[in-house]
């Protein structure tokens, strides 16, 4: 069984969120699973400093930089061939809301790279299960906006603790046509009909034994579905 991990970078704040993606790698090893690492050959929005929050101002590609969490195993979404996987785990991180889209400065209105709307909507076509953890479910709202489906997903609930305003991303989702669901840190979406999982990760004010715990229902479910 071979589950693709597709990578927005290195870091949460202009990349993949690093522990979601190494717990993801995780869980999918101890699923006795294969993981994949994937990437675009594309250069990210920006470069910041996780050490004070400023904008550097340099240039780095998302291949590149994902490649460290890969070890240098990587591969580019837009040549590989998906009839090589079985489902597909997007972490979160804000590269989701400015790499892999632009649903951080436009929101519902945003744009998504061509590159992986054809990979999401190819998954789903196939009936290849996908994941999208903390933000990521953005991506795949993006890339099935003005389609016919409409899947289920969540972004966490302003029910308990988040340093993100919940309500206003989940009323974001559904203007995409999503069906928004709240759930807790301990709990994941699962859109049966459309083999999608969600889980809200570091969307909530979490702890890493929570999002890793978040993190193995999320996967566990993705595999049940393919």
């Amino acid at each position: 069984m071979k589950i693709g991990v597709l990578l927005s970078g290195c870091g949460v704040y202009d990349g993949a969120e690093i522990q979601e993606a190494v717990l993801a790698l995780l869980a999918i090893k101890e699923a006795g699973a294969e993981a994949i690492c994937l990437s675009v050959n594309v250069n990210q929005h920006h470069v910041v400093n996780h050490l004070t929050g400023e904008e550097m101002h340099e240039q780095r590609n998302m291949m590149v930089e994902a490649a460290r969490i890969a070890r240098g195993t990587i591969q580019d979404v837009s040549t590989f061939d998906i009839s090589h996987l079985d489902a597909l785990v997007i972490p979160g991180g804000f590269g989701s809301a400015k790499n892999f889209t632009s649903w951080a400065f436009d929101g519902p209105n945003g744009t998504i790279l061509s590159e992986i709307q054809e990979f999401i909507k190819k998954c789903i076509s196939d009936r290849k299960p996908i994941a999208a953890l903390c933000v990521s479910p953005v991506v795949l709202a993006l890339a099935l906006q003005n389609s016919e489906l409409h899947p289920t997903m969540t972004l966490g609930t302003d029910k308990e603790k988040s340093p993100y305003d919940i309500l206003a991303f989940s009323g974001g989702l559904t203007q995409t046509g999503v069906q928004a669901e709240m759930k807790t840190i301990r709990e994941i979406s699962v859109d049966k009909n459309l083999k999608i999982v969600s889980a809200p990760c570091y969307m909530m004010d979490a702890t890493i034994l929570e999002i890793r715990n978040n993190i193995q229902q999320a996967v566990k479910a993705l595999i049940e579905l393919i």
